[in-house]
């Protein structure tokens, strides 16, 4: 089988397409054939050595398709059932068949398309397990550190519909369409803690950091440390002392985002749906930091 991933641990110069063998789904696994899968910015994080993940592997970690086989023990699913989940070990979904984690997996619903579908299950999820972590009340004020990025802006739709109150850091090329998701947009750099207690005269309640290093330290002393989480820079934030985001990667979360998708309560913003001949390209754009929205690779 031929799909796009890395051949060892570096640059973009390690990307290419390789020959793998077909995957055989095993306990808790579904294989599928591959109608849809999400780019994220862990697919280059993943190439670049910071999972530990050596090469050479396949991209990709997560998918929308069609069930083909089941591994041993496997329930609640079934051959010809359409499906979106996240890929075991965050490996192997660009390629035409993966494997995807039963328990992280849910039913396609027919007004989801397999592009929307296939977004959803890494950034939209941690948007998802960012508010369960949080559990601020209705009314209460949220402070998205990279409002405009692929976490950021299902998190602004999710919070805002949760009756949350959010202020996004963003670069300005991003702050109308934050602020047409009910965001407050501010700018980056120099002067931002300012810049968010004027934005937020009550003070902030909560916090999700998807940027890290300076950024997220420029931040870090407007909400209290317990209500302090970052995806970005994991161990910076418990440094301040904050934690990372506890993933719930189950059916449950996964149902009731493509629930929202399809009752027209969460856009999953895909932007762009590339072929998989060129997957290169459309990790670069991810990993240039400068798109909007989601992109798709298709077969």
């Amino acid at each position: 089988m031929r799909g796009y991933g890395f051949l060892r641990v570096g640059g973009p110069e390690q990307q290419a397409f390789i020959e793998v063998p077909e995957p055989v789904p095993g306990p808790d696994e579904l294989l599928v054939r591959v109608r849809a899968a999400g780019v994220n910015p862990g697919d280059w994080r993943v190439r670049a050595g910071t999972y530990g993940t050596e090469g050479p592997a396949v991209l990709g970690r997560e998918v929308a398709g069609t069930v083909l086989a089941l591994g041993d023990g496997v329930t609640g699913f079934a051959p010809g059932d359409e499906v979106f989940g996240g890929c075991p070990g965050m490996l192997g979904g660009w390629a035409p068949t993966a494997l995807v984690t039963a328990s992280f997996a849910a039913h396609r619903p027919d007004r989801v398309t397999p592009e929307q579908a296939a977004v959803l299950p890494v950034a939209a999820g941690t948007a998802h397990d960012t508010l369960t972590n949080l559990n601020l009340e209705s009314g209460r004020t949220l402070l998205v550190n990279g409002a405009g990025g692929g976490v950021g802006l299902p998190l602004v739709q999710l919070a805002r519909r949760g009756g949350l109150a959010v202020v996004g850091t963003a670069s300005p090329a991003k702050h109308d369409l934050l602020a047409r998701l009910g965001a407050t947009p501010v700018a980056y750099g120099e002067g931002v803690a300012d810049r968010i207690r004027a934005a937020a005269p009550d003070g902030v309640d909560g916090a999700l950091d998807l940027v890290g290093g300076d950024a997220l330290r420029a931040v870090a002393g407007l909400v209290q440390a317990g209500r302090l989480y970052s995806v970005a820079d994991k161990a910076l934030v418990k440094e301040l002392g904050g934690d990372e985001v506890a993933r719930d990667r189950s059916t449950a979360v996964l149902t009731e985002l493509a629930r929202l998708v399809a009752t027209g309560d969460l856009d999953p913003l895909v932007r762009a749906v590339h072929p998989l001949d060129e997957a290169g390209d459309a990790l670069e754009l991810v990993e240039g930091g400068h798109i909007t929205g989601k992109i798709v690779l298709v077969p």
